[in-house]
C-alpha cells in the first residue's frame, strides 16, 4: 500500500501555475507537488519547513550571470541549495521545499525533477524459488575472474560477513567500501545521507547494512555478480573481482526512514550512489560495472529526463551500468483500440484500494468513459477528455462518487506526451473504500471512431474484453530504459529445486532458456527495443543474509533455502531466488570479465559484444526484439570477440561442458570428468590468431598434461576436440 499512496501522491499534481508562486512548466511530478502542498503544511506542521529534497537541477550557463554570478554552483548556493554533484550543465542539490517556487522562477534553472517508487525486481507474486543455475563462469579460466575489476552494486540488504565476499582461500576480504544511505553513523560524515565504510576493519565492524535484518536482496544479487562460491558450486561470476557498494533506499526499507528526511532519498540520490562507485574506480585506477536490480515504470510526463542525462555523462569506457527490465511479464500492460474500432473495453481490478493507469490518443479525438458499479446494481458513469480536464482548475479533474454506498475517488490529469506532443495523455487515479474491482467490475471505454487509443497499466490489472487488445508489452522499467543503460532480462532453465528441509518445490518458468514469463516486455514508452540482453534468472542459487535468517526465521523466503551452514560462529544460508534482479548480476559480472580483457569498453562497445555473440534459444525469432533484446548473454563467446580470436579458423565459441583446464607450472593440464580411452587433439592459439602448439595425445585416465614452457606470458586460446561434444570445444588460459 506504500507504493500506491507513492504514486498517487506524485501523479497528484496540477501543470499550469497560478500567479508568480512557480513556474511548475519546469518541474517533474513530485516536484510540482512538493511545491503546492508544502506552504499549507507549513501552516500545519512547522517543522516542515525544515525538509528538502534531492533532486536533479539544469543550469542554463547563458543565463547564470544574470544575478551577477557566472558560476552555477554559487548561483545555487545564493539560492538557498546545496549542490551536491555536477554533471556539465546539470547539478544534484539538496533543496529546501520552502525555495523550489523561487528556484523554478530563476530564468537560468530551466529544469528541476525527482522522482520515488523505486522497488527490487524480484518476482514477489509467489513464495521464490530456487535452482542451480547461478554459476554461468565456472567454465572460465582463472585468468578471468574479473581481476582487476571494480564490480559495483547498489542494493539493499548487504551482509558484508558472508564467506562468499572473500577469494576462494578466504585469505583476502574483497569489499572495499560501503555507503549505507540509512546508516546512523552521520556524526562527521561528509555524504549527503549516511555514512561509508573505507576499510577491512571498519567494514567488518559495521557487519551489515542497516536494513540487511529486514531484507536480503543485495546480499544475492552480489552473490551472483561476484561470489567467490566459498568451495560450492554457487560461484559468481567475476569472483577474482573488488567489490564497491551502495546501500540504497527503496519502498522495502522506507520503515527505517525518518520522516523528516523522506524527501532526501530520490533518485538522484540514487544517482549520487552510481557516480560514489565510478569514483572510486577512477581513484584505483580500475574500470567498473555497476550492477542496479531495482527501477520503476516509465512515464509520459518526462520525469526522467535529467536522470537520463546524467546516466549518459557518468557512463562512458570503463564505466559499464546495467539494470534490471523489470518482472511485469506476466501482466496485461498494454490495450490499444486501433483506429477502425469505435470502442475497446477495460475491466480495472486491483488486490488494494487504488489502480492508476494512462491512457494516450489525439487529443480531440478521444473519450474516457469510467463505468463504476455498486453493490446493488447500480453504475455511474463519467466521461473524461483532454480538453474538458484543460478547462478545469489547474487542469486537474478531481471527482467524489457513491453508488449504492459505495464510495469512488477520482483524480485525473493531462499533458501531451513527452515523447509525442501530437499525442495527448490522460492520468487517472481510481480509489474506493477497500477493494477496487475485485467485488464489481469497474470498466474503462475508450471510445474515438478513426483514432487509435492507448492505456497503459500503472497499478492494478487489466482485463480487456476482447482479448486480442491487449499483451504484456511497454513494461520495461526505468532506469533500464536509458539508452546508456544495459537492460537485462530473465531466461529459465531450472523449474524445481529441493530446499534444505529436504522438500522439492516447484517454480516453472519454462525450461532450455526460454524467457521467464515474468520478465518485462518492450519497447520503451518511446518505441525503442529493450530488453538488449537476456541471462538466467529463474531459482537462481547465491548467497543470502545471515542476520536476515536470524531476525526472520520464519520467513517464507527462507523456505527457499537450498543450505544453511557455519562460519565464524554464526549460521548462513545459500537461497534460491527469481526474478530479473537474479539476471542483471549475472550480466554485470560477464561484462566484468570483458572488462578485464579490453579495460577501456564503452556501454556501445559492450552493446556491439553483445549483438555479436549472444545466444539466440528462439531461432524462430528475428534478433533484436522486444522479448530477448539481442539474446542470452555469452561470457566466453564474448571474451573470444574482445580478444579477437572468435575469426581464428578452429575454435569453438563454446566451451566443453566436461572438461576442466588449468596451467600447472610448465605444464597445460587438462582434467575430464569421466575417463577418455581414445585420443584428443589439442590446438593452442595466441591473441592474434596465431597457431602455438598443437598435440594429439591419449589421456592418462582423466588427467592429460601437455608442455607449455615455450609459450610467452600471456592469454592463449586452447581448442579440444574430443570423442564426443562434452570434450570438444574452446576456452582461454592466461600462462
Amino acid at each position: 500500500m506504500r507504493k500506491y499512496l507513492t504514486i498517487i501522491i506524485l501523479l497528484t499534481c496540477v501543470c499550469v501555475a497560478k500567479a508568480q508562486r512557480a513556474d511548475y512548466s519546469k518541474m517533474s511530478s513530485m516536484v510540482r507537488q512538493l511545491t503546492l502542498t508544502q506552504r499549507s503544511e507549513m501552516r500545519r506542521k512547522p517543522a516542515v519547513a525544515d525538509r528538502s529534497v534531492c533532486a536533479f537541477v539544469r543550469v542554463d550557463q547563458q543565463n547564470q550571470n544574470m544575478d551577477g554570478n557566472s558560476d552555477g554552483e554559487e548561483m545555487l548556493i545564493r539560492l538557498g541549495c546545496e549542490p551536491l554533484a555536477q554533471f556539465g550543465d546539470i547539478f544534484i542539490a539538496n533543496i529546501p521545499l520552502r525555495r523550489l517556487g523561487a528556484l523554478s522562477l530563476h530564468p537560468a534553472i530551466t529544469r528541476i525533477e525527482a522522482r520515488q517508487g523505486n522497488t527490487i525486481s524480484m518476482d514477489t507474486t509467489t513464495v521464490l524459488m530456487g535452482g542451480a543455475r547461478a554459476h554461468l563462469g565456472d567454465q572460465l579460466p582463472q585468468a578471468f575472474t574479473g581481476e582487476g575489476v571494480i564490480v559495483g552494486v547498489e542494493d539493499i540488504g548487504f551482509d558484508l560477513t558472508h564467506p562468499n565476499f572473500y577469494d576462494s582461500s578466504l585469505t583476502r576480504y574483497r569489499i572495499r567500501r560501503l555507503w549505507d544511505f540509512l546508516s546512523t553513523d552521520t556524526v562527521g560524515s561528509p555524504l549527503f545521507v549516511g555514512a561509508d565504510y573505507t576499510t577491512e576493519e571498519a567494514l567488518k565492524a559495521y557487519a551489515h547494512s542497516r536494513d540487511a535484518m529486514l531484507l536480503s536482496h543485495g546480499t544475492h544479487t552480489l552473490g551472483s555478480a561476484a561470489g567467490s562460491g566459498y568451495d560450492t558450486a554457487y560461484r559468481g561470476m567475476a569472483p577474482g573481482s573488488d567489490i564497491c557498494l551502495v546501500a540504497n533506499a527503496v519502498g522495502e526499507n522506507a520503515s527505517l526512514i525518518d520522516s523528516a528526511d523522506v524527501y532526501k532519498f530520490t533518485y538522484a540520490t540514487d544517482a549520487l550512489g552510481f557516480k560514489y562507485i565510478f569514483d572510486y574506480a577512477d581513484a584505483v585506477g580500475k574500470p567498473c560495472v555497476v550492477s542496479f536490480s531495482e527501477g520503476s515504470a516509465m512515464d509520459f510526463r518526462g520525469d526522467d529526463q535529467l536522470y537520463y542525462e546524467v546516466l549518459d555523462r557518468i557512463t562512458g569506457p570503463g564505466h559499464i551500468m546495467v539494470a534490471s527490465a523489470g518482472n511485469e511479464g506476466q501482466q496485461v500492460n498494454h490495450v490499444r483500440k486501433p483506429w477502425d474500432k469505435e470502442r475497446a473495453t477495460v475491466a480495472i481490478r486491483s488486490n488494494g484500494a487504488a489502480a492508476y493507469f494512462s491512457v494516450k490518443g489525439k487529443a480531440d479525438r478521444y473519450t474516457l468513459r469510467l463505468r463504476l458499479p455498486g453493490p446493488d446494481g447500480g453504475t455511474a458513469v463519467r466521461d473524461l477528455t483532454v480538453a474538458g480536464i484543460y478547462a478545469m482548475a489547474d487542469s486537474l479533474y478531481t471527482d467524489t462518487l457513491e453508488v449504492d454506498g459505495k464510495p469512488y475517488y477520482i483524480t485525473a490529469n493531462s499533458y501531451p506526451s513527452c515523447f509525442d506532443k501530437s499525442q495527448n495523455v490522460i492520468e487517472v487515479i481510481l480509489e474506493t473504500d477497500k477493494r477496487l474491482g475485485l467485488d464489481y467490475y469497474t470498466a474503462v471505454d475508450l471510445i474515438g471512431e478513426g483514432c487509435e487509443v492507448e492505456l497503459f497499466r500503472g497499478v492494478g490489472y487489466l482485463l480487456p474484453s476482447d482479448r486480442s487488445l491487449g499483451d504484456n508489452t511497454y513494461s520495461i522499467h526505468s532506469p533500464a530504459s536509458a539508452p546508456s543503460v544495459i537492460c537485462v532480462g530473465a531466461t529459465s532453465y531450472r523449474s524445481e529445486y529441493v530446499n534444505y528441509l529436504g522438500n522439492q518445490r516447484v517454480y516453472d518458468m519454462g525450461k532450455n532458456g526460454e524467457r521467464g514469463a515474468y520478465s518485462s516486455v518492450g519497447p520503451t514508452y518511446d518505441g525503442r527495443i529493450k530488453p538488449d540482453v537476456m541471462a538466467p534468472g529463474t531459482n537462481i542459487i547465491s548467497s543470502y543474509s545471515s542476520y536476515y535468517l536470524e531476525a526472520k526465521p520464519d520467513a517464507a523466503d527462507i523456505a527457499s533455502d537450498v543450505q544453511h551452514f557455519e562460519f565464524n560462529g554464526r549460521t548462513y544460508a545459500w537461497n534460491a531466488n527469481s526474478g530479473t534482479s537474479m539476471s542483471t548480476p549475472v550480466v554485470a559480472g560477464a561484462i566484468a570479465l570483458w572488462l578485464q580483457a579490453k579495460p577501456d569498453l564503452t556501454p556501445e562497445d559492450v552493446l556491439e559484444v553483445i549483438r555479436a555473440t549472444s545466444r539466440h534459444n528462439d531461432p524462430s525469432l528475428t534478433y533484436p526484439n522486444n522479448l530477448y533484446g539481442h539474446g542470452e548473454v555469452d561470457a566466453y563467446a564474448g571474451l573470444l570477440h574482445i580478444l579477437n580470436l572468435s575469426h581464428v579458423e578452429g575454435i569453438t565459441s563454446h566451451q566443453p561442458s566436461g572438461v576442466r583446464f588449468a596451467m600447472n607450472g610448465d605444464r597445460l593440464q587438462l582434467t575430464f570428468d569421466k575417463e577418455v580411452v581414445r585420443p584428443v587433439t589439442v590446438r593452442v592459439y595466441s591473441t592474434s590468431g596465431a597457431l602455438v602448439s598443437s598435440y594429439k595425445a591419449t589421456p592418462a585416465g582423466k588427467v592429460l598434461h601437455l608442455p607449455a614452457g615455450a609459450w610467452s606470458h600471456g592469454v592463449y586460446a586452447v581448442q579440444v576436440n574430443g570423442p564426443d561434444s562434452a570434450t570438444t570445444g574452446s576456452t582461454l588460459i592466461r600462462r
